[in-house]
């Protein structure tokens, strides 16, 4: 198996929020100097690209700039909203209108001239997570762009509005999943969330404009789906994707960072999103599988805990489902490219970049090479407590892996 490590892969220091990539944060995002470098090497003559796990749509964006046409599947509608947003142009003259007329009603609106009240939203714990000034500020923007009659319009306004919720609400900053701050910090904290929706929508602006300045001619379309059900024929000519490291309780949990967003926003499932993703349900009885170091991996796991087997067992269960229903959707001689993670589960490495391997060779895949790449940047900590035993600390990952192979 061809693995190198390869430092001109890391990109420190790098702008990776430019084009439309600056629109939204989301949790273990893949930075678009890795998605743009592999559809050089590997999507040269592609013209069809699927990513199964799109995410906010950074591998959609960056085939969008080449003038490849893209299909992103994901089960997170906050998701599928933002990459849908990045990668749709917008009459700027039409826009621009909208936001002078926005910018005039919020001047009302911190003036308290005119109608500038709307009903609060009601959703569980909204009081928990924001003071009532906040919720105020928010449910009058939500009321301005709830009129906007150009759905294309309205979604620009619901992804800088979705960033306000977050930053405007009682999380701790740097932390994807759900913690309140402290009373202190509460006490302390007074955001101004007019300020926030300004700046989010002109730093958007700023990016969508060099998007389409930028954009060669191409198609995407996003779907919410699951990547093991979908069915598009044998028509891709290169995956590309940074599929979930884990199960999204135990490692990013991308219901609990879109969860307040989503509530705003009235997007359906959110609640059950984390029990829908690969390994949110448990397997029962007997689960097989022919690569011999993923065997050899959950045994060891066994070994130290029953539940945590079958909880990792169940994640690679549904992994390998995606991957046997992608690689059916793949032209011969087409690529695959996944960008994974080796996370460590009761001080066991998954070696998932082989067991990837594993999955593809199954499907009549040859592997090409592995490129492991440093994360300069990561917002994760550099290590957990795997055991919830105060004092006892594990390292978590600070590498990727490419994963590259080709169909026979």
């Amino acid at each position: 198996m061809s693995e190198y490590v390869d430092e001109t892969w890391d990109f420190r220091g790098a702008e990776t929020k430019n084009y439309t990539h600056c629109f939204h944060s989301y949790p273990a995002m893949m930075i678009p100097q890795v998605a743009s470098r592999l559809l050089e090497k590997y999507g040269g003559t592609a013209r069809l690209v699927l990513d199964p796990f799109c995410g906010t749509g950074t591998s959609l964006v960056e085939a969008n700039l080449r003038g490849i046409s893209a299909i992103g599947l994901d089960l997170n509608p906050l998701a599928c909203l933002i990459a849908r947003t990045k990668t749709t142009t917008i009459n700027f003259q039409k826009l621009d209108l909208y936001l002078k007329n926005f910018n005039d009603f919020l001047f009302a609106a911190r003036f308290n001239c005119g109608d500038s009240e709307s009903d609060l939203p009601k959703f569980p714990n909204i009081n928990f997570w924001f003071d009532k000034r906040t919720q105020s500020d928010l449910a009058k923007i939500k009321k301005y762009f709830s009129g906007v009659e150009e759905p294309d319009v309205q979604n620009f306004f619901k992804v800088a509005f979705s960033e306000v919720v977050r930053e405007s609400s009682w999380t701790r900053n740097g932390e994807f999943k759900l913690y309140r701050m402290t009373e202190e910090q509460r006490r302390r904290f007074q955001p101004d969330v007019f300020g926030l929706m300004e700046a989010k929508l002109a730093r958007n602006r700023r990016g969508l404009q060099a998007f389409a300045a930028h954009k060669k001619p191409s198609k995407t379309t996003i779907h919410l789906t699951n990547s093991a059900e979908a069915d598009f024929g044998e028509r891709f000519d290169l995956v590309l994707t940074s599929p979930p490291y884990g199960d999204s309780r135990t490692t990013v949990a991308y219901g609990q960072f879109s969860r307040l967003s989503s509530q705003w926003l009235d997007l359906d499932n959110i609640a059950s999103l984390d029990n829908s993703l690969l390994g949110g349900k448990t397997h029962k009885g007997t689960l097989k599988f022919e690569s011999k170091i993923l065997r050899e991996t959950l045994r060891q796991i066994a070994d130290r805990d029953e539940k945590r087997f079958y909880e990792v067992a169940s994640f690679y269960a549904d992994y390998r489902n995606s991957i046997n229903n992608v690689s059916r959707m793949v032209k011969s001689n087409g690529f695959a490219c996944f960008v994974v993670g080796n996370r460590r589960v009761k001080s066991v490495t998954l070696p998932t970049d082989k067991i990837t391997a594993d999955f593809f060779a199954e499907n009549d895949f040859r592997h090409v090479e592995t490129i492991v790449r440093n994360i300069p940047n990561k917002r994760m900590p550099r290590k957990n407590s795997p055991t919830n035993v105060a004092g006892v600390k594990d390292n978590t990952m600070m590498q990727e892996f490419i994963v590259v192979l080709q169909k026979n």
